[in-house]
Parts: C-alpha cells; structure tokens; sequence
C-alpha cells in the first residue's frame, strides 16, 4: 500500500485516473455554485472551455506534481495521526491547506508573462480561498480512493 501523495497520485499507472477524477471534481464545484458569483464563475468556465477544449485536464495534469508537494505535510500527519477521513482532516485545517493550494496557483501566476492570465486570475483571486475550502471535503474523499486502490 502507497503511503505518501506522491505514490498514490503521482504513479504513471494511476495518473491518468486521478487527473480524470480531478476534472470531475473542478467540474461538480462549479455546478455546485449559486448566486451571482456563482452565475459568473459558471459562465466563465463555460466559456473556457468552449474556447480551449482540453483546458481543465491539461491544467490539474500541469499543476497536479504542485498540489501533491503542498498537500504531502497535511497527508503524513494525517497518517500519522491514523486518520480515517482526509476530506474531513482537510477541512480541520481548512485555512493552511486552503493557503497551501493557492500558493501553487499563485506562484505560477506570478510566474506567467502572459498578462491576460494575470488578469483573470487577480480577479478571481479574492474568492479564491473560499471555494478552495468548499472543495477541500470533494478533494479529500478523492485522494482516500485513490489511497484504496494504491
């Protein structure tokens, strides 16, 4: 059994499973939005996607190495700690898993020389760490599965 992030969504054989998974999970939080911002953020993905078909699943793939090294410390003590429930761990220290995701996202931002990019995400920024904390129980329940199956 793999007991580190990186042996169960990193491995060659798995990845493609994972970064489907991934999509899915971008894909159900999106819908799950309401409201305005909600409307805004649905319509923007949609046309996103509309535009750069394939977009969603380059994106987790190219990030996917990222968030494994900023979630592997809140893994090992969350085995450490016998834990049965990572989404549930996750949301426990919501705001350092929650930073700890968008620093990866923040530091390739900053890292983009496309200004356009740069713009968009200043914009969504802001609510950035919100929707990352409504993900992280969907984000923990799919790294326990791919646990199961390692």
């Amino acid at each position: 059994m793999a007991d580190t992030l990186k042996e169960i969504l990193l491995d060659s054989s798995r990845r493609p499973a994972v970064v489907s998974d991934f999509e899915g999970l971008v894909d159900a939080e999106v819908s799950d939005k309401g409201g305005v911002s909600g409307a805004v953020v649905k319509t923007g993905f949609a046309a996103v996607k509309k535009i750069k078909p394939g977009i969603i699943p380059a994106a987790v793939d190219t990030l996917l190495d990222d968030f494994t090294g900023a979630l592997e410390p809140f893994y090992g003590d969350y085995k450490a700690k016998g834990g049965n429930d990572f989404g549930a761990y996750l949301v426990s220290r919501s705001d350092e898993a929650s930073d700890a995701l968008l620093s990866v996202t923040d530091s390739r931002a900053e890292k983009s020389s496309r200004d356009s990019i740069k713009k968009v995400y200043s914009k969504l920024r802001p609510n950035g760490k919100k929707n990352v904390e409504e993900a992280l129980p969907r984000l923990g329940q799919l790294i326990d599965k791919h646990a199961a199956n390692a």
